[in-house]
């Protein structure tokens, strides 16, 4: 098992490439796709006013895509065994997401320091 410092264990072989993997194609799609998308989302819901309805956040297309995913996931747990190949897309999607969750942080610290 391969130790990273501070991060525990994350295993043997095949299972240590596949993280890398994971961490390589999620970087890859934030900075490709996701930044762009988040850049766009945050500037909308910064020129919504106070009196807004909640949903008003994400575009209907925004909305749509969020459908589709966890249709996605919902389909993929119920035709797949958990195993490395979808754990590595998990790892994947979950790490872009964060990654470019930076976009919106900035955002928010931006807001609270102008008040």
């Amino acid at each position: 098992m391969l130790m990273i410092r501070g991060f525990g264990w994350i295993g043997s072989g095949i299972a240590r490439w596949l993280v890398i993997v994971a961490l390589v194609l999620g970087t890859a799609k934030s900075l490709l796709i996701l930044d762009k998308t988040a850049k766009k989302s945050l500037q909308r819901i910064m020129e919504l006013g106070d009196n807004t309805c909640i949903g008003a956040v994400y575009s209907w297309k925004t909305w749509l895509l969020v459908a589709l995913m966890m249709a996605f996931g919902i389909i993929m747990r119920r035709l797949t065994e958990p195993g490395m190949v979808i754990g590595t897309l998990y790892v994947a999607i979950g790490w872009a997401l964060f990654l470019s969750s930076r976009h919106g942080w900035n955002q928010w610290l931006q807001w609270i320091r102008h008040d």
